[in-house]
């Protein structure tokens, strides 16, 4: 069984590597669209460049916050404070932290 810095120190490794590869696909667009008729809003190919942008920087968005919860957690183990409620200053049940390592509250807390 792993602990869950080893958890969160494995997620973060692949957070990172979905952000390189994130940032890959967004490089591709923009070079494709250098390429690319100015007017994609027509284009019978399928999805626009617009659309590809705005996916991959929603997704990049995601992963950074993702990325900064990690690091948060991680900084909480090293405190001592982690599986502690940030609202009440219970514990955070085991299931909870297994679900969602990264978890700040309660389930009671979380739900309120």
């Amino acid at each position: 069984m792993t602990t869950a810095e080893e958890r969160l120190i494995a997620e973060r490794a692949d957070t990172l590597k979905l952000m390189a590869s994130l940032s890959g696909d967004w490089d591709g667009v923009v070079e494709a669209s250098a390429h690319a008729n100015v007017d994609d809003e027509h284009d019978p190919e399928g999805a626009t460049i617009a659309y590809e942008r705005a996916r991959i920087e929603a997704s990049l968005s995601r992963a950074r916050t993702h990325l900064a919860d990690i690091e948060d957690a991680l900084r909480r183990i090293r405190g001592g404070t982690y599986g502690t409620c940030e609202r009440c200053g219970g514990p955070i049940a085991p299931g909870r932290l297994e679900a969602r390592p990264t978890a700040r509250t309660c389930i009671t807390c979380a739900t309120t």
